[in-house]
């Protein structure tokens, strides 16, 4: 499949918002698909290019750009997963090898990592930009009709596999989009109530 995309609009011109109702079904639907059901084709080099595109058109406050994108994709993710089933393994742990069986299955994966900047802009702002990424790279491949999932485990938090993925020690993961082709749809999941979490603001009575 292809991608198509408007062009980007040049930096300084006005850009016009318009109702975008498809976007609004595309929402009302959207499901995640397990991501041991994803099997090539992944998204082409080109298509990946122009989903990361659309992942950065995030709100970034001080316009840091406070992430950056690691690809993991053929043999390259499959000795990524290799080496953290070494982990897991030296330290007699069953359950996180097995875990590694959402990164292994997948063919494309992409890590988006949180790369915060010294700046003004308090980090924890900078974490939600880099959080806001994953989402619209989630939105963005689904829309595109490829099957993604947003996971993080444990290789996402352990010192041992961050460092082996090239983080910082400033650098946290993200999450980890692993994107592929759905070999079957997704069910509909519980989703929570709404109703139940939505207060309006009173002045309080002093």
């Amino acid at each position: 499949m292809t991608i198509a995309l408007p062009p980007a609009p040049d930096f300084g011109a006005p850009v016009e918002l318009k109702p975008a109702p498809q976007v609004l079904a595309f929402l009302a639907t959207r499901r995640s698909t397990s991501a041991v059901t994803l099997t090539e084709p992944a998204p082409s080099p080109d298509e990946l290019d122009a989903l990361i595109g659309l992942a950065a058109r995030v709100p970034d406050h001080g316009k840091l750009a406070p992430w950056r994108f690691v690809i993991l994709q053929g043999d390259a993710k499959g000795r990524f997963a290799a080496r953290l089933e070494a982990i897991a393994l030296a330290r007699h742990d069953q359950t996180a090898a097995a875990k590694l069986a959402k990164l292994k299955i997948p063919p494309l994966c992409v890590a988006v990592i949180a790369s915060p900047r010294p700046a003004a802009i308090p980090d924890w702002e900078q974490l939600l930009s880099a959080g806001a990424v994953c989402a619209n790279l989630l939105y963005a491949t689904l829309a595109a009709g490829y099957g993604a999932n947003w996971i993080t485990d444990w290789y996402a938090y352990d010192p041992d596999a961050t460092a082996l993925l090239g983080l910082t020690p400033a650098e946290k993961v993200a999450g980890f989009l692993l994107i592929g082709t759905a070999r079957e749809a997704p069910m509909e999941r519980e989703r929570p109530d709404v109703a139940a979490l939505v207060t309006h603001w009173q002045e309080p009575v002093s």
